[in-house]
């Protein structure tokens, strides 16, 4: 019995295979059959325009002739030629950082708010907080609030009150025109990252705020950083990517395009000027990988802060 034992322990356990991309594949086959028009479709309408878009940067097109390659001279264009894009540049990063830190506290401290509402009022409440972003008319009632002349509904009220003397342009005023699109922004900053704001916070697990109270959490405050926070990192991750895409992406403002002395004027417009406009595919590509890339490391940097949330 000793001798078989013996040989029993000293038998080498063999080690366990690696399971690969084609065994992980083979074994989820119908996960990945009906997962595929979805992929396929991703990659084709969002994806592969990226891949082109990339490449098309690095060439001359003017959708007439065939794409020249040239190289990066776009690219040396556009940062030390183009003082459009600059203006463009400084004007989209004054609007995000006002509007898309500021935009995002508030939505997630309505939807905070929000859900410590009964049920019976929490949905009217949400439908009223979120139909400033499903509102068709709210560019004509922002125009009629801020007309220029004495029938706009803020200089009437100025000039009753005897604030002013003579009726303000302001969207004609370089002093004004970015103050009031970043607070039409802010007024229509509860979209869906609110919406999914307040899925996170009724998906919370209630055993978890009692497991806290047991470790020590004293207060509200404690609760939200080091149990709240934490458990809906998914959202607001994802309400992280919507605002700043969004105050990145910003286009058509009610200043026009272009705005006054380009008060007002962003990348975007400025990558829709050079395509849709002087039909320069090569150079709006560019301006658009620009952007991309600048999405992408604003998207990292607020990963890293997420990541922490709770530590």
């Amino acid at each position: 019995m000793s001798t078989i034992a013996k040989t029993k322990t000293n038998k080498a356990v063999k080690p366990k295979k690696k399971k690969t991309a084609a065994y992980l594949a083979k074994q989820n086959k119908v996960a990945y059959f009906f997962a595929a028009p979805y992929f396929i479709l991703f990659f084709v309408f969002t994806v592969l325009p990226v891949l082109v878009a990339v490449v098309l940067s690095f060439t001359y097109f003017n959708m007439l002739e065939w794409p020249t390659f040239v190289g990066i001279d776009n690219y040396i264009n556009l940062i030390f030629n183009d003082d459009l894009f600059i203006t463009a540049v400084k004007n989209t990063f004054v609007y995000a950082v006002c509007v898309g830190p500021v935009g995002y506290m508030l939505a997630f401290l309505v939807a905070w708010f929000i859900n410590e509402i009964t049920p019976k009022i929490r949905a009217i409440i949400i439908l009223l907080f979120y139909a400033p972003a499903i509102s068709g008319n709210a560019a004509f009632i922002w125009t009629l609030l801020f007309s220029s002349d004495s029938y706009g509904y803020l200089n009437g009220i100025f000039m009753y009150l005897g604030f002013i003397d003579e009726p303000i342009t302001w969207l004609e005023n370089t002093t004004y025109i970015m103050p009031v699109v970043i607070i039409v922004a802010l007024w229509g900053s509860l979209g869906t990252s609110f919406l999914s704001f307040v899925a996170g916070l009724q998906g919370c697990d209630r055993s978890l705020y009692e497991a806290a109270a047991v470790d020590g959490i004293k207060n509200r405050w404690q609760e939200l950083w080091y149990v709240t926070l934490p458990s809906m990192k998914p959202q607001l991750m994802f309400g992280a990517v919507l605002t700043i895409s969004g105050a990145l992406g910003v286009g058509a403002s009610l200043a026009g395009n272009p705005s006054v002395e380009y008060a007002a004027y962003f990348i975007s417009m400025h990558m829709g000027s050079y395509a849709s406009e002087r039909y320069e595919m090569g150079y709006a590509c560019a301006i658009a990988t620009m952007m991309f890339l600048i999405m992408i490391i604003c998207n990292q940097l607020f990963r890293k802060i997420l990541n922490k949330i709770g530590s």
